[in-house]
């Protein structure tokens, strides 16, 4: 681990990423976009859900850093925002594998 100037900020931040990955919803969002970039409509139909909800979800997403987004005409593509969010997705998946049975 990196030396940190404020640890406090680094504990936070980091609970703030788990808590966005808490809900089921914005974790099949990560989940496919970490298959590639997508626009909103496309992410809804992956992950059966209104383009309203996946916006609102990313949202939140975006304001952790955990996806970006690019422009392109009129359409948004969004994308995880570095390697370090498909880790994340990886591991956990991971994890949970091995508690079913």
């Amino acid at each position: 681990m990196k030396a940190k100037r404020n640890p406090a900020r680094l504990f936070n931040l980091l609970a703030e990423t788990f808590k966005a990955l808490g809900d089921s919803s914005r974790v099949q969002i990560v989940w496919a976009l970490s298959h590639g970039e997508l626009c909103v409509g496309d992410i809804a139909k992956l992950v059966s859900m209104s383009p309203s909800a996946v916006s609102h979800h990313l949202r939140t997403l975006r304001n952790l850093n955990l996806v970006s987004v690019r422009r392109e005409h009129r359409t948004l593509f969004y994308s995880l925002d570095d390697i370090h969010i498909n880790g994340l997705l990886t591991e956990g998946i991971d994890h949970v594998e091995e508690l079913i049975p």
